[in-house]
């Protein structure tokens, strides 16, 4: 399985960025937007799939940070 990066409401209010599988978040932050400027420098440093979840955990924007798996340039 791709190791991936998820952005995801916290329960306790905030937004964490969790590495993919894991229940503890890498980062806690105040707003959804922090989180997502953080996690995806994460996620292109370690090459992973990134993906953006929203306040009801909907997924809204995925981002593929390393081998991308279609042969689509661009």
């Amino acid at each position: 399985m791709a190791k991936s990066h998820h952005v995801v409401p916290a329960s306790q209010g905030g937004w964490n960025v969790k590495s993919g599988g894991s229940s503890r978040a890498s980062i806690h932050t105040r707003t959804k937007q922090e989180a997502v400027d953080l996690g995806r420098e994460i996620s292109r440093n370690q090459k992973t799939e990134f993906v953006i979840h929203g306040k009801n955990g909907v997924i809204q924007e995925k981002n593929s940070h390393g081998n991308d798996p279609r042969n689509i340039p661009g």
